[in-house]
């Protein structure tokens, strides 16, 4: 095994080189999500050598790890303690680490029950483009000292500096676990999700598609069948439930494989409470009906003024015309703390540019 402060050592010249010709570097561990966002230039600094579980500690609920930790590797660990990660990412094929998780800032079904990446990030590790090791937060919420530059991390795209090392706050297996199914259309989905979601029901996972409704229950024994009671529906045996959840996670179900020619994978998130679209193609409805994917071959500018009417945004998923903006531009205050902020960890702008948004 390489040692860690050879391989850091190594980031460190290659970033340095970097900066110093203002050379571009794509930061990467597995590559299962180097097709989520913009452009991607420049030479690739392969993050995998740089991996490992640090400090794992199932009583204070928290496990620390390298960027290029594999994530089957994190979660098999946690497992083993009856644990898990509680935002459910994604892993989008053989190889995803830890740090591409982070970065990416993408969840599973559970996310709308408990929570973003970054509400479970609580310090991390990163080396900017300078070289220079910087550390925030810790592994204790109470530790505030840098805390939202690391949760700021999550969903950055590797545009600010190389996670190294990142701290998550992780959560105990449920007791029990209960996946009901109802058939009825959008609308009548998108208003028993908001009914339930305003109820103390254990509530985990939710996904409408093809006129079936599926909800997971996760929790204790009698409040799950306390649930299913109240909420009826048509029980889904476990095997398949798992295989279906699985699916949705990894975007394998036979709803994403469907795209056909001149489609693309839209990512709308809108107010659960707001009506269900009707644009050409077929949609997907997650997170309580906060998030919806639409496959269609609608123009970009009506799939994100649609989102628009709603209160949300729309982010070009997959499969999008060359040209076309992946994710909603930022108001221009925003922007300008975007651009301040890579000024500061980036100061020659080598990392991952144009990621997120052309001029980032």
């Amino acid at each position: 095994m390489t040692d860690t402060n050879d391989t850091l050592e190594h980031f460190r010249a290659v970033i340095e080189h970097a900066t110093a010709h203002r050379a571009p570097l794509q930061l990467r561990g597995g590559g299962t999500k180097a097709w989520y966002g913009q452009q991607r230039v420049g030479d690739v600094l392969d993050t995998r050598a740089y991996s490992g579980i640090v400090a794992y500690d199932p009583a204070e609920l928290v496990i620390t790890a390298r960027c290029g930790t594999p994530l089957a590797d994190v979660e098999a660990a946690l497992a083993e303690r009856n644990q898990l990660l509680p935002f459910e990412p994604p892993y989008f094929g053989h190889g995803a680490t830890l740090g591409g998780a982070v970065a990416a800032g993408l969840a599973g079904p559970r996310r709308s029950a408990v929570g973003a990446v970054r509400d479970f990030v609580l310090g991390a590790k990163l080396m900017d483009g300078r070289g220079h090791v910087l550390n925030f937060g810790g592994q204790v919420m109470k530790n505030v000292a840098g805390y939202d530059v690391s949760r700021m991390l999550a969903g950055s795209l590797g545009t600010l500096g190389l996670i190294l090392e990142v701290s998550i706050k992780v959560l105990p297996l449920p007791f029990a676990e209960l996946t009901l199914q109802f058939e009825m259309n959008a609308i009548d989905a998108v208003r028993k999700l908001n009914e339930w979601g305003g109820q103390p029901l254990p509530i985990t996972g939710s996904a409408w598609r093809n006129e079936l409704l599926v909800i997971r229950l996760a929790g204790a024994s009698a409040a799950i069948k306390a649930a299913r009671v109240k909420m009826g529906g048509e029980l889904v045996d476990a095997i398949h439930a798992a295989k279906f959840w699985h699916a949705i996670r990894e975007q394998t179900d036979n709803f994403f494989a469907d795209a056909g020619p001149g489609q693309a994978l839209w990512r709308l998130a809108v107010p659960s409470t707001a009506e269900p679209h009707r644009l050409p193609g077929k949609q997907l409805i997650e997170w309580g009906g906060a998030q919806r994917w639409w496959i269609t071959d609608a123009d970009a500018q009506i799939v994100r003024s649609a989102a628009r009417q709603d209160g949300g945004h729309a982010t070009l998923f997959r499969y999008g015309e060359p040209g076309v903006s992946v994710f909603t531009p930022l108001p221009a205050p925003v922007m300008r703390i975007h651009r301040n902020l890579k000024s500061v960890f980036d100061p020659a702008g080598i990392f991952n540019p144009g990621r997120m948004y052309p001029e980032f």
